[in-house]
């Protein structure tokens, strides 16, 4: 992995070993501004990473690029773990949504609320504007550049691996809904937490949302077939998963309750003491 990388004239990325889910080893961290700069993602919980990044950022002074803040788009502890080491070393406050800031434990010195404009003074004023992403997490947010058409998107898509949407603090409606959102703003590029930055991203929103409703009807499908008989997630999850290997199967039964969740709540599927049903 080539660290720093430069990938606009006020743009770069740098990426972390971070313990996040395979096949994805490492977060990327974005240093956005041509001036002022804002850190995206402090990311890692590992002591050699964590001297590697506050490495880069003091760099960024000499090429004119002064940080002003570290942003963290959700609270997941790939994206979060260096929170307390990089604020504190490099002296810079954090800024997150309300929700991110419920679920940690460092100071959040702005709370970032949905359509709000950070603004990068430089050779030429950066406007990001923030964009309220739930689903993934309660708290997550992207940024949004019109002028570049640029695109911070966390862990709202990847271009390597995929998006898990855990039951315990995700949304499945909100995060199809919060992915058509996105596809609709017709991006030049996104800037993902896992992977290269993806080109068309409209494109993946869209096939990420069609994933998803792939799947829902998958799981419908395996709940119809066994009639007025309820079953567990666990006995849906192999018609509902048939397409993947058995060895993943822990991490899809987390996404497969997300679906389930959503369609009891829509009103497509019964549940009873931890049992699914298809309504009569």
């Amino acid at each position: 992995m080539v660290r720093p990388r430069e990938i606009g004239r006020s743009l770069s990325l740098f990426g972390a070993r971070t313990p996040t889910l395979p096949p994805a080893t490492h977060t990327n961290s974005y240093a956005l501004g041509g001036r002022e700069v804002l850190l995206v993602e402090p990311a890692t919980p590992y002591a050699d990473e964590q001297r590697a990044w506050i490495e880069w950022a003091r760099s960024l002074p000499s090429a004119g690029r002064t940080p002003v803040a570290i942003l963290a788009t959700h609270h997941h502890v790939d994206h979060v773990g260096g929170v307390d080491v990089l604020t504190r070393e490099l002296d810079l406050p954090l800024w997150a949504h309300a929700e991110t800031a419920r679920r940690l434990e460092a100071p959040v010195a702005r709370r970032l609320e949905d359509g709000e404009e950070v603004i990068l003074e430089g050779p030429a004023t950066e406007r990001w504007r923030v964009l309220h992403t739930p689903g993934h997490a309660p708290g997550h947010v992207c940024l949004w550049n019109e002028d570049d058409r640029a695109l911070v998107v966390g862990d709202m898509v990847a271009s390597v691996g995929t998006i898990l949407i855990d039951p315990v603090d995700g949304d499945m409606r909100a995060y199809i809904e919060q992915l058509e959102r996105l596809a609709a703003l017709d991006a030049r590029v996104a800037l993902p937490a896992h992977g290269d930055p993806i080109d068309d991203p409209a494109a993946l929103f869209v096939r990420y949302v069609a994933h998803r409703k792939m799947r829902e009807a998958k799981v419908l499908a395996a709940i119809a077939k066994r009639g007025p008989s309820a079953c567990t997630a666990e006995e849906v999850l192999p018609d509902a998963y048939d397409d993947v290997s058995a060895g993943v199967w822990p991490i899809a039964l987390l996404s497969l309750e997300a679906h389930l969740k959503k369609l009891v709540d829509e009103g497509r599927v019964r549940a009873k003491d931890a049992r699914y049903s298809a309504p009569s």
